[in-house]
């Protein structure tokens, strides 16, 4: 059997950022009060999370960055809401937002969870906004802390 690692979901002694959408602010907050409700629920400080607005989803990866380069952060969490329109510029806007997510988390060294929902219509973002569907930033919070816990056992620490 392989030596193998896990991050588990301990919060203690962990911080986190977290960047929100201010655009559709009425499903980011939902998403924003899911993931700080998780990680408080996980044993983080309530003083070891620090949240930052910014005007839409396409300024998440630019500011994801700048908190991850900080290094006071263990995990950074990005939170917005993208739904379609009459337009193609939903496809844009969400291919550029995980691509510039991705690229952040690489380069910074920190994980960068994605707990942007892309959705056809409202409806859909209000069920992944604690609905039906439960509250994606609480999914997203859980992954914060599961990669916060298990970058340092990959590192040898």
């Amino acid at each position: 059997m392989p030596k193998t690692y896990e991050g588990n979901f301990s919060g203690k002694s962990k911080r986190f950022a977290i960047v929100v959408s201010r655009f559709n602010d009425f499903i980011t907050k939902r998403l924003l009060d899911g993931a700080v409700d998780q990680l408080e629920r996980h044993g983080v400080a309530e003083s070891d999370i620090e949240a930052a607005w910014v005007p839409g989803s396409f300024e998440i990866p630019v500011a994801a960055l700048e908190m991850a380069k900080t290094k006071k952060f263990d995990a950074v969490i990005t939170l917005g809401c993208i739904l379609r329109g009459g337009t193609d510029h939903y496809e844009h806007v969400a291919s550029s937002v995980a691509m510039g997510v991705e690229k952040a988390s690489v380069e910074a060294g920190v994980p960068i969870v994605f707990g942007v929902i892309t959705c056809d219509n409202l409806e859909q973002a209000i069920d992944r906004a604690g609905a039906k569907m439960g509250n994606r930033g609480a999914q997203a919070a859980l992954a914060a802390l599961e990669m916060a816990n298990l970058q340092p056992a990959l590192r040898g620490k």
